[in-house]
């Protein structure tokens, strides 16, 4: 996409807006398939939590891909956009046995990540497959918020239970058809990664019956010029030996399965914001923009870099700007960054939004969550309307305030 393409969005849907690129989410998905091209079977499930749009999900089935997803909203979500229930994965985390009896009749693959749920579900419908989702206590993703392999971490069955897996699992007759790890985002060290795969296929030659080995995901994306990213390719040509390998030892042709999300999204997105004000402080310029922390959390929530640019005034003179939102907190989405000069008015451009920004958008300080457009064969479509004042309004109840309550009188006997 041209800047020209963007500045032109914003005049027609205004500002703040999130924009998508469908190319760039093509041209991922191809990455990701040229790189295991030598696994007889290989799905794709996007990973829904990073981006949820209707018209998003429905772009990822035309690619040929199925669904990574974490709630029944997100499983209806899938079936809204036309997904064969077969085809999307259910992963719950600390939800009721309830919820996984209502994806369970909804046809979708169960993903139980504890013994507790895994026992009850089994005992209630043996019947009915389950992948289990172990925890390698492997450190294979960033830092300790968005790695979730680690020893504490509250997802899924320790690798030291499994004699106790393995014991639920014959008492309750129940079929085991998948295994399932995803040890966090970010993952760079190649070598870790197939450690970590190495636990899964050990852990895999317990049952019997098999159809998949889901590997998660957490591929690291670039966030700014030159930065250190997932060998992709490298990945692809160790991780497909070695599971055509396990395959053969195995006796079955498994399906090799993954879930990504950011590495899909993430680039493909940009947030779109004008400047309020232009405000200088004895050692600041603040550039405050007409959006917070409301819309896009990550900077305060995880303290991810996004590259910002001045896409309305690309080639004037870099200065260090503080870049600040309107929600009456601390909301700073970079510190001392170098912009080219920013006016009041100017729109400035937020790389890296596709993954876990409009997905995390709230209504914080009453503001409305911004429209969604997706570029696609060069023309740019609205995917999501802005919100309203109706918006806010909508599913709140008022009540009659307006009678007072009386006052009871208690007599005493004299």
């Amino acid at each position: 996409m041209k800047e020209s393409d963007l500045l032109a969005i914003v005049e027609e849907f205004g500002s703040p807006t999130y924009v998508y690129d469908a190319e760039k989410i093509t041209s991922q998905y191809e990455r990701l398939t040229n790189a295991f091209q030598t696994v007889p079977k290989l799905k794709l499930h996007y990973a829904v939590k990073a981006l949820s749009n209707l018209s998003i999900l429905k772009l990822m089935k035309s690619l040929g891909a199925g669904l990574d997803t974490v709630s029944i909203q997100e499983v209806q979500l899938g079936l809204a956009a036309g997904f064969d229930a077969e085809d999307i994965m259910y992963t719950p985390n600390g939800v009721s046995l309830q919820e996984i009896e209502r994806a369970a009749q909804l046809g979708v693959k169960i993903n139980i990540d504890n013994l507790s749920i895994l026992e009850q579900f089994g005992s209630k419908h043996p019947t009915i497959p389950v992948c289990i989702r172990i925890n390698p206590h492997v450190m294979a993703g960033g830092n300790h918020n968005i790695s979730v392999g680690h020893i504490d971490s509250k997802f899924g069955i320790s690798i030291h239970q499994i004699p106790h897996v393995l014991r639920i699992v014959e008492l309750t007759g129940m079929h085991i058809n998948g295994i399932h790890m995803h040890t966090g985002s970010d993952i760079l060290d190649i070598d870790v990664f197939l450690y970590a795969s190495e636990i899964l296929f050990k852990t895999a030659k317990n049952f019997k019956k098999l159809d998949f080995i889901d590997f998660g995901s957490g591929f690291k994306v670039p966030y700014k010029k030159d930065d250190i990213q997932t060998n992709i390719e490298e990945l692809g040509e160790k991780l497909s030996v070695r599971f055509n390998d396990f395959c053969q030892e195995y006796g079955k042709e498994l399906s090799l399965n993954f879930e990504p999300g950011k590495f899909l999204v993430s680039e493909a997105g940009y947030f779109l914001a004008e400047v309020n004000v232009v405000k200088q402080t004895t050692s600041t310029v603040f550039a405050g923009i007409d959006s917070g922390f409301n819309h896009l959390i990550r900077p305060m929530l995880y303290n991810s870099y996004h590259h910002i640019e001045n896409i309305s005034n690309p080639n004037g003179r870099e200065r260090y700007y503080s870049v600040v939102g309107y929600i009456c907190e601390t909301d700073t989405f970079g510190n001392n960054r170098r912009i080219s000069e920013i006016r009041e008015g100017d729109i400035l451009k937020f790389n890296n939004a596709g993954a876990y920004c409009f997905s995390m958008a709230s209504n914080y300080n009453s503001r409305y969550r911004p429209a969604e457009v997706l570029w696609y064969n060069n023309e740019a479509h609205l995917i999501r309307k802005r919100e309203t004042f109706d918006d806010i309004l909508k599913n709140q109840v008022e009540i009659d305030l307006s009678t007072k309550k009386k006052k009871k009188t208690i007599s005493k006997a004299v």
